[in-house]
């Protein structure tokens, strides 16, 4: 009977902890569904959030570009008001029926006024982000180097911020440092989102193309690597949704490792030759590889590739080392696309420095293709347009002595990338101009006996097409090389002009060859010789020819530095000026050998 008492009170005792239990998991299950519904409105909250936020953002944009394009639209304004043929315009208009006046207003109009500053867009600042998208920070930290126990401090190359390639594209991109230093110039381009943000980031402008490559560090590695991860499949399928073409690119790694990942993107290219997808290699960016030089100079040294490149130096400051030494020895195996990107920053790939070897080793490098001329093929592929701005040139070629003519003709037939030109000369310079310039379209003028060769090279202008327009000199050599050389510093310079400071020179009667400011090179100038002249076309009819036969070039250098037209003077190489005598010459040059300067500039 006791232990049947007993047991009862254990039963009830148990009942009612039971009933306790079940008491406690209820008010559980309420509180936890309370919980769940907080998360669920704190999550429609952070959503709602986010919503204002990229709208506030893209309010904010749209209101800087609107200031942007005003302060742009008040700048063309007065540009055009100081321009010199509107103040000649204003001139005789306000003087037409007064003669004093219009002297006056002639006087004054043929002052050199200065330019307006264009505006440049600001930054804009993005509410909450951890850093500026696209655009962040890109530059060189890293500015000492060790070598057999001595410091060297050098002055970091500063990486340019633009100018973007095909403006009107947006990409957005996942890729290691180096691939994205390639690209970040051909487009606009949007990068740092990550899986969990890119559904808030990419809205702010939303792209055309999406490239990925594969990376091998970041917060994609893990999604790309073996079995493709849910934010990425979240990020193709926004992308589908709204029509964005998809890009992978295998650059680097065991292809298997991304094969998986890869079979969902609509379009997949590679280097590998082993692999069977459409070919996309790197080519070299001329934005950030390229002969401009360190501040500091070179180091007197030649370096291994190992004391060039030492572990874990980040891109930018790579392409501070490239520019370092007087020459790189580099091991059989090195990568062709390492040794083409030392070779396009203008440094000697050898036991010794080389200038001449160094010069042809860069134009190999660009021949292999730039970067702009890869993403032409991969927006072919996925069916994107690519248009942008061309280096087709125009030539002014005033042969004003007929015995001339056969060898002005020669040397402009000798260049490639020549749409038009326009010869000024004898009746007979036409005919004999046709049948030797067959690539290019030949305009013909007649000089004018009391017309300047000023005057006949401004009348030619307004003739010219091309985006680019070359003076060439009837009297010099030019190798066939010339143009193409010069025309490479539009893709890394922000000059109008370009041009040789620096050039070969021969004098007949002496027989010597003369080196002009060898120092000159790749570098922003006062003045360039006007033989040497390659302009952008808008920027040439800004500034005109002054009417002179000799000396319009150094006005014209005048006229640029008063009105802030950027001169920028290139290569030594490609080019002879030729002269009987020449006491200037004679005097700010040094004498390289008394004989044919052909061999040292026609390389």
């Amino acid at each position: 009977m006791r232990e049947a008492v007993a047991q009862a009170e254990r039963a009830a005792e148990l009942a009612r902890l039971l009933d306790a239990a079940q008491s406690r998991l209820a008010a559980a299950e309420e509180n936890a569904e309370e919980v769940r519904k907080l998360a669920e409105r704190l999550d429609e909250a952070e959503e709602r959030l986010e919503t204002e936020r990229a709208a506030a953002d893209k309010l904010r944009r749209e209101l800087a570009e609107q200031r942007f394009q005003a302060e742009v639209a008040n700048w063309k304004l007065s540009s055009i008001k100081v321009a010199r043929w509107n103040r000649l315009g204003d001139a005789i208009k306000s003087g037409r029926n007064n003669p004093m006046r219009l002297a006056k207003g002639l006087r004054g109009a043929a002052k050199p006024v200065k330019r307006p500053s264009a505006p440049k867009r600001r930054p804009v600042a993005v509410q909450g982000a951890k850093e500026a998208r696209p655009g962040a920070s890109f530059q060189a930290t890293s500015t000492t180097r060790t070598l057999g126990g001595a410091s060297f401090k050098l002055k970091p190359y500063r990486i340019p911020t633009g100018p973007n390639t095909r403006p009107h594209l947006t990409a957005a991109v996942i890729a290691d440092p180096h691939v994205e230093a390639l690209l970040r110039y051909e487009w606009r381009q949007t990068t740092g989102f990550t899986p969990r943000d890119f559904a808030r980031v990419l809205p702010l402008e939303v792209p055309h193309l999406l490239v990925v490559e594969s990376v091998t560090q970041g917060p994609w590695l893990e999604e790309l690597t073996g079995e493709p991860g849910e934010g990425l499949r979240a990020l193709l399928a926004w992308c589908a949704e709204r029509g964005i073409r998809t890009v992978f690119w295998h650059t680097q790694g065991d292809v298997a490792d991304y094969a998986a990942a890869a079979e969902l993107f609509e379009h997949r290219f590679t280097g590998d030759t082993t692999v069977p997808w459409p070919r996309l290699h790197f080519g070299v960016q001329p934005r950030v590889h390229n002969p401009l030089p360190l501040a500091g100079g070179r180091v007197d040294r030649v370096l291994t590739l190992d004391q060039l490149l030492p572990p874990h130096l980040a891109y930018p400051d790579v392409l501070t080392s490239y520019r370092w030494p007087a020459a790189a020895e580099c091991p059989p195996g090195t990568p062709q696309w390492r040794l083409a990107e030392i070779a396009a920053c203008g440094t000697p790939i050898g036991a010794e420095p080389d200038s001449r070897r160094a010069h042809v080793a860069l134009r190999r490098a660009y021949n292999m293709g730039t970067m702009t001329e890869r993403v032409d093929e991969l927006l072919e592929a996925v069916g994107l347009p690519s248009a942008r701005a061309t280096l087709d040139t125009s030539v002014l070629l005033p042969i004003l002595d007929p015995s001339l003519m056969e060898h002005a003709l020669a040397q402009v037939a000798r260049q490639s990338g020549v749409a038009q030109v326009i010869v000024i000369g004898p009746p007979e310079a036409e005919l004999r101009a046709r049948d030797v310039l067959t690539d290019a379209e030949v305009l013909y003028r007649r000089p004018h006996p009391a017309m300047s060769e000023g005057a006949m090279l401004a009348k030619g202008l307004d003739l010219c097409e091309a985006d680019l327009v070359a003076v060439m000199d009837p009297r010099d050599v030019y190798g066939p090389h010339y143009l193409t050389d010069l025309r490479r510093a539009f893709l890394f310079s922000t000059a109008d002009i370009v041009g040789k400071a620096a050039f070969y020179a021969h004098l007949r009667k002496p027989q010597a060859t003369l080196l002009k400011q060898p120092e000159a090179e790749y570098a922003y100038l006062p003045e360039i010789a006007g033989s040497t002249l390659l302009a952008r076309r808008n920027a040439l009819r800004e500034v005109g020819f002054a009417d002179l036969t000799e000396g319009w070039d150094e006005v014209m250098m005048r006229q640029c530095r008063t009105d802030g037209v950027k001169v920028f003077s290139a290569d030594r190489f490609g080019y002879v000026r030729v002269r009987d005598e020449d006491r200037w010459l004679l005097g700010a040059a040094h004498l390289v050998e008394y004989g044919s300067a052909e061999p040292h500039a026609l390389i």
